[in-house]
């Protein structure tokens, strides 16, 4: 994976993009050891997104090129600290003709906090079949972020919600097709939410890097269906307590994460204080990109519990 952008010529300067690629793209300190930096989220702990995106690109720096991420499997063990480097350490588990299978352990002050294991394959032909892609409006015709998110300020917690959270998705344009949880409190609705994203300037062609930043914007938005069935606005307006438990995508058919990729998500279930989100991720062109799945913690806030 290659440095933020590679100078590409006819990207124009775009700070956010960079520092997002400067995130991802982990310092290698040992031959299977790396270590990435944080930075700071809406909630005072590291961005789910931003760890297995790390993750993976440890894991993808130990693999040849032409075997990319087919799928991964990852658990949130513990809230990662934003200031303190998190140390990525990976396990060569298999090499095989066609497929190379990796673990990752992301580990803060001595203690471990997320674990990874991700397969790669080399590319072959096969089978081809795929469900259709649902409708959903032209992303040109949603509003962005900037323009939406302030008519929210009054559902938010404080009045710096709004800022963070532009500058958390500066790098990245995330249009709801729908309005997103915090802006209907209140109203039941079917628990299923629609994104278009992309990032906000070209990349190299790097299939891992799209990949990564795939992953990175995953975690982004993927339990929004679990509060709608519920009329929660979500952690930006403090009505639910919430942390993504475990994370799974495969990884079907070659895609560009700096073109309109549609991110279509529902939640069959929640109980126990938890819910379960389900998604898959489409070209724009209708191809069946990517598969993903992720079970959180979804809590109402319980002053007798510490919430």
């Amino acid at each position: 994976m290659a440095g933020p952008r590679n100078n590409l010529p006819d990207n124009p300067p775009n700070s956010a993009l960079d520092e997002l690629l400067d995130l991802l793209d982990v310092e290698r300190i040992e031959r299977d050891i790396f270590r990435g930096q944080s930075r700071m989220a809406l909630v005072p702990r590291v961005f789910g997104g931003q760890v297995a995106a790390q993750a993976l690109v440890a894991a993808g720096r130990t693999v040849p090129g032409e075997r990319p991420p087919h799928s991964l499997h990852a658990y949130f063990l513990r809230a990662g600290d934003p200031g303190a480097p998190i140390v990525y350490t990976v396990d060569r588990i298999r090499d095989g003709r066609s497929f190379t299978t990796r673990r990752v352990v992301a580990v803060q002050h001595g203690r471990p906090v997320f674990h990874l294991s991700a397969s790669f394959q080399v590319y072959e032909e096969g089978l081809e079949h795929q469900s259709a892609m649902p409708a959903a409006p032209d992303p040109e015709s949603l509003p962005t972020a900037a323009e939406i998110l302030p008519s929210y300020a009054a559902n938010f917690t404080g009045p710096d919600v709004v800022e963070k959270l532009l500058r958390a998705r500066a790098a990245v344009d995330l249009r709801y097709a729908q309005p997103p949880p915090y802006g209907q409190v209140g109203e039941e609705r079917e628990p299923r939410s629609q994104v278009w994203f992309r990032t906000t300037g070209k990349l190299v062609d790097d299939p891992l890097l799209h990949v990564c930043l795939a992953t990175y914007v995953s975690d982004m938005t993927l339990l929004d269906s679990v509060l709608l069935a519920h009329g929660r606005g979500g952690w930006a307006v403090g009505d639910v307590v919430g942390a993504s438990l475990d994370h799974a995508m495969w990884f079907h058919r070659p895609f560009r994460a700096d073109e309109w990729l549609l991110y279509d998500q529902e939640s069959p279930t929640s109980s126990g204080g938890r819910g379960l989100g389900q998604a898959r991720i489409w070209t724009r062109e209708g191809r069946l990109a990517v598969s993903v799945i992720q079970e959180g913690v979804v809590r109402v806030p319980r002053p007798d519990r510490g919430d």
